[in-house]
């Protein structure tokens, strides 16, 4: 009886689970636009252009990883996945322009920018993917794009990814990569 107590509950729990995903084009905060997503945010400031002539930009490659296995393929744990964006030059603002979300197959899932946003000196954001959003799997990656007017020291662009269940709990970070530089 006991076995089967477990089993039901862990039929429940998965149930339960499956009903909580929501895909990012129907969760709500899919809907929000940039000015919603970053506009009361201390030191961003949504840009209503592109900028003009730029000095310095990258384009970064951050693996995020929304769901690992545990013992087999058949046993995968998901995570919640924040994606942080720190501007770290003192005087400096940067822009950035893209911050999209790709799922395993490298198909793009979800764009959070309809807007650049500027971050000022020192100023930091970001971006959270619920554990509950399935849809990245994996392989799940973001690809940012960021550029200044003027010289710059490089952002660090990271994904932090944490899970707790029970009395177990996970992190781990996963810095970003610059796959394209942007020369003027």
């Amino acid at each position: 009886m006991a076995s089967l107590k477990v089993v039901l509950t862990g039929v429940l729990l998965g149930a339960l689970s499956a009903c909580a995903a929501q895909s990012p084009a129907h969760s709500p905060a899919a809907r929000l636009s940039a000015q919603q997503r970053f506009g009361d945010r201390p030191g961003v400031t949504v840009l209503t252009a592109e900028l003009d002539a730029p000095a310095q930009g990258q384009t970064l490659y951050v693996p995020v990883y929304s769901e690992i296995f545990d013992s087999d393929q058949e046993r995968a744990f998901q995570l919640t996945a924040t994606l942080s964006l720190r501007n770290t030059d003192r005087s400096q603002p940067i822009v950035i322009d893209t911050v999209d979300y790709y799922n395993s197959g490298g198909d793009r899932v979800f764009s959070y920018l309809d807007q650049p946003i500027q971050l000022g000196p020192l100023a930091s954001t970001e971006v959270v993917v619920d554990r509950t959003n399935v849809a990245g799997g994996a392989g799940a990656n973001f690809i940012v794009q960021w550029q200044a007017k003027a010289p710059v020291s490089d952002p660090v662009v990271e994904a932090v990814m944490i899970s707790t269940a029970s009395q177990q709990g996970m992190s781990f970070v996963s810095p970003g990569r610059v796959i394209d530089e942007l020369r003027p």
